[in-house]
């Protein structure tokens, strides 16, 4: 059975900046009231305030979490999916969504562009990583500057 919810993965550092935290919040709520799915690693910082932003309009969040208990999650995860694998559960993250928003972010967030890059899924971001391949810049990156063209992209470019 085929559903027809859409599901963005929130992407970013545990040890998020101030502003950061703000623009996932937002990014969470735009993604709630646009009636798609939430998905992230569970953990704290950008993944939390995503949460947490969802959670606010009623929306609905996944946490693919890398260790064993679903009390890892933060507490704005109502679906925690509990993994075992460590930083490995970064591929679950992006191969769960359809599309993904990339906030800031260090080396983990990396990963998840290259995973779902590599995958064919596309993938926002602001302020986040810059890709450059033999010195030339590589586009792959949709660039946006706030939460609602964030998610408003995301959505466009998510194939039914």
């Amino acid at each position: 059975m085929a559903t027809k919810n859409k599901f963005i993965a929130v992407i970013g550092n545990s040890k998020a900046s101030a502003q950061e935290i703000k623009l996932a919040e937002e990014i969470g709520r735009e993604i709630a009231q646009n009636g798609a799915i939430l998905v992230c690693g569970g953990l704290d910082g950008v993944m939390e305030a995503a949460c947490r932003g969802a959670v606010s309009e009623g929306g609905l969040t996944v946490g693919i979490l890398p260790g064993t208990s679903r009390n890892d999650a933060n507490q704005y995860v109502k679906i925690p999916i509990v993994t075992g694998i460590g930083y490995a559960r970064n591929i679950v993250v992006v191969k769960s969504a359809q599309a993904v928003i990339a906030v800031g972010g260090g080396y983990g967030t990396l990963t998840e562009i290259g995973y779902a890059l590599k995958n064919g899924i596309p993938v926002v971001g602001i302020d986040t990583w810059q890709l450059t391949n033999k010195d030339k810049i590589n586009d792959s990156i949709i660039r946006v500057e706030n939460a609602l063209d964030a998610v408003s992209t995301a959505l466009e470019m998510i194939s039914d």
